[in-house]
């Protein structure tokens, strides 16, 4: 089993369509006993949360999140966690919205970490 996702910060790798979660949204993720949680924000995406569960690499979530045009919306998301050569996390996922049509496929992975000035 992959590592932790506890306090990662994950982004996606490419934008999605517009007014969606893209390459600026930044995701920072909790894990305990199972249980996996995460706050976003960044590009058009104001706050969104999810919440779920892992089993092994597999994680299985809903999400809600509102944009800067005061619009909400949710869905659900299952991602196989896999883990890099250079030790980060990326995460496969597929998704679907479940507060209005769509689904497709993304990969968010760890962000990589700056040296200390």
């Amino acid at each position: 089993m992959a590592r932790s996702l506890d306090g990662l910060i994950l982004a996606p790798v490419a934008d999605q369509a517009p007014g969606q979660v893209g390459t600026r949204t930044r995701f920072a993720y909790h894990e305990k006993d199972g249980e996996i949680w995460a706050e976003y924000a960044g590009g058009d995406v104001v706050r969104g949360h999810l919440v779920g569960t892992r089993d092994g690499d597999r994680l299985d979530f809903r999400y809600v999140q509102l944009k800067h045009d005061g619009t909400t919306s949710s869905g659900h998301c299952v991602s196989t966690v896999v883990e890099l050569p250079d030790g980060r996390v990326r995460l496969e996922e597929a998704w679907e919205w479940e507060s209005q049509p769509g689904a497709g496929t993304s990969v968010v992975e760890q962000v990589r970490s700056t040296p200390a000035d």
